[in-house]
């Protein structure tokens, strides 16, 4: 380690982490040694009496009581598995240039060699601990692929040099001389974390930390779940002990890395650092607007690094402050330092769906990749028809007539003047609407189509497939944190109350003081929360595929999504999606538009060639303020038909 202040001060809060676990150590030595005293005086001779003899035996069964728990604690200590980051591997010779990159700056650094590198789909990088024995690699990979190129095995010595983990999105829309000044102060951490002191201080933190959470586990006999009582509350106390030591002793060693890494590309550095948080606005925005849309229709992209610099190359083009990074783009990238880039891309995005989404880890008819040239069509038309198939069946669902056109083919069929005629307020409803048929039909029914009425509906609660030949949640486990839910209590409140949501609704009294928009948007929440509770849960898989990140016993499957997105959608936004994809399905039907793909917003609806960029602010006005007249108004300009029946799912 070197003779940085840092490092120092890093070395001095290991050694008090280490301190704590001493002193653990003596208080569980303690009775043990008291006995030892009583059972010495009484073998000379020098403690005898009866008194003394049962002291002797309630010492001794007390420090054998201790002895065998603090050698349970440390066992579980010292076996638990902990916490990994799921990641992409990556063998030297899928990138050698990358190795060989790594390499050399961790020469010119004066530091070890971090042992392998992996990727993760996020902006972040950093150092690893992989050497317990849980995540030992198998036999063939138990050398040191960057200190030792030439490929020596060493069986008897595992390598206690960290994995260096890199951000997927860095390796696309990075140059090669940006990226090694990222790397430097992260690489430069192998340097602090090789000393004894501060590897030990690390393995004692970590095995507490697993400790806890192996004593959380709830799915044991109530024996085991006492004793895992025990073990969990010794573990939380050692760890409360070691908390702000263990936190200063991180801190000294990135202060010791950012110091050593200064003389290496620091003028590069501060400008990759721009390219690092453009990089991440660019990442959260093709994830939240692109990549989640194609997540729950079952389909995921399988080239979202490369979509990166696509959003970004856009951006550029929009922004007048990033025109200055469209120049970077001659440069070599830092992907070419791998062999294949789009097999890793591939890997990447599949472990970034089960990441943020919780898909399933394997291809199948419900979860299949998508390439870039046909997310219009498989993910933005499918998106909004099933969207706009949704909105007609909870309409039927309130008993809401249709609006027949006896000129088309279809009389019957779902309309887009039968969503404007019930969302407009009833001095408004006829406001700029051609005439028709429709305009003297009932909007409103506040009961429910029984048997034998004239215009039969769904049932209260229909298959969330009734109208769609593909199912409209694939294979995706259920999760408080279900990306497609409006908010986190979905899976606990809209279940239970779907039901009681659709009695308010059949109420004429409830009917007459509830705003339609508001009782459309509920009943579209119970809606979605019924489709999402029948959708069957995505298997566990028993083995990773090849492409995949590693086996997934090194991190709990139960959990996913990992890391949720959760973008906030009350039940007015949801209904003005709703709305939005049935106006998008009617200007695809009847007046030739097509769906598109904005690398910035996600779906986009193109007419004549164009972004219908203007189209939101008419749908909150019919949303909101039930007034229809700019929407119709838009939709006249644009020659769409809103009383022609349009294709559903």
């Amino acid at each position: 380690m070197g003779s940085e202040m840092g490092a120092q001060a890093a070395r001095a809060r290991a050694v008090a982490v280490l301190r704590i676990r001493g002193r653990a150590l003596a208080v569980a030595l303690l009775p043990a040694a008291a006995a030892v005293i009583l059972v010495a005086g009484g073998t000379s001779g020098h403690l005898p009496g009866p008194g003394w003899d049962a002291a002797r035996a309630v010492v001794s069964a007390v420090a054998l009581v201790v002895l065998i728990a603090a050698g349970v604690i440390a066992l579980v200590v010292a076996r638990a598995r902990p916490a990994v980051s799921p990641t992409v591997p990556i063998a030297e010779d899928a990138a050698p240039d990358l190795y060989r990159l790594v390499r050399d700056l961790a020469d010119r650094l004066d530091v070890p060699a971090p042992s392998a590198i992996a990727l993760t789909p996020d902006c972040d990088s950093w150092l690893e601990d992989r050497t317990h024995p849980a995540h030992g690699p198998p036999a063939r990979e138990e050398r040191d692929e960057l200190a030792d190129p030439s490929g020596a095995r060493r069986p008897h010595r595992r390598t206690a040099a960290p994995v260096l983990v890199i951000g997927s999105p860095f390796l696309w829309w990075m140059r090669v001389g940006e990226l090694r000044a990222v790397l430097a102060p992260v690489v430069a951490g192998t340097g602090p974390s090789a000393h004894p002191d501060i590897a030990a201080a690390r393995r004692f933190v970590r095995g507490l930390d697993a400790a806890v959470a192996t004593a959380a586990d709830r799915g044991r006999c109530p024996a085991f779940r006492l004793a895992c009582a025990g073990i969990g509350w010794v573990a939380r106390l050692l760890l409360r002990s070691c908390r702000q030591h263990a936190a200063e002793m991180e801190r000294g060693v990135a202060a010791a890395a950012a110091e050593r890494a200064q003389a290496v590309d620091y003028g590069v550095r501060i400008v990759a650092q721009e390219q690092v948080g453009l990089a991440y606005a660019g990442w959260d925005r093709l994830l939240t607007r692109v990549a989640l849309p194609a997540w729950r229709m079952g389909r995921w992209p399988s080239r979202l690094d490369a979509g990166v610099v696509a959003a970004l190359t856009e951006l550029s083009r929009r922004d007048r402050l990033a025109e200055g990074f469209a120049t970077r783009l001659g440069e070599r990238p830092a992907c070419d330092l791998l062999e294949e880039p789009g097999t890793v891309d591939e890997a990447a995005s599949l472990l970034a769906a089960r990441l943020f989404h919780g898909g399933p880890a394997e291809c199948g008819p419900d979860w299949a990749p998508v390439d870039w040239s046909e997310y219009p069509e498989e993910v933005v038309d499918r998106k909004w028809r099933t969207d706009a198939a949704r909105l007609h069946r909870v309409l039927d669902a309130l008993g809401v007539r249709r609006t027949p056109d006896p000129t088309a083919h279809d009389p019957n069929g779902p309309t887009l003047s039968r969503v404007l005629d019930h969302l407009a307020t009833p001095d408004r409803a006829d406001h700029g609407s051609p005439p028709g048929p429709h305009a003297a039909q009932p909007t409103h029914a506040p009961h429910r189509p029984h048997s034998g009425h004239e215009d039969p509906g769904p049932t209260e609660h229909p298959g969330p497939t009734e109208h769609s030949d593909a199912p409209q949640h694939p294979g995706v486990p259920q999760h408080p944190g279900d990306l497609r839910a409006p908010a986190p209590e979905i899976g606990t409140d809209w279940d239970a109350d779907a039901d009681a949501d659709a009695d308010i609704d059949a109420d004429p009294e409830a009917g007459a003081d509830t705003p339609r928009p508001a009782a459309l948007a509920a009943r579209l929440s119970a809606e979605l929360a019924r489709e999402e509770a029948a959708a069957p849960s995505a298997p566990a898989p028993g083995t990773a595929s090849s492409g995949q990140a590693g086996p997934d016993a090194l991190w709990d499957v139960g959990a996913l999504p990992l890391f949720p997105l959760q973008p906030p959608r009350t039940e007015r936004e949801l209904l003005a999606d709703h709305v939005t994809a049935m106006v998008c399905c009617a200007a695809m039907d009847t007046a030739g538009a097509q769906p598109g793909l904005d690398w910035l917003d996600g779906p986009t609806l193109l007419v004549g060639g164009e972004r219908a960029t203007d189209l939101a602010p008419r749908v909150l006005s019919l949303v909101e303020d039930g007034d229809p007249g700019p929407l119709r108004a838009w939709l006249s300009d644009l020659g769409i038909r809103p009383e022609k029946p349009v294709r559903l799912v």
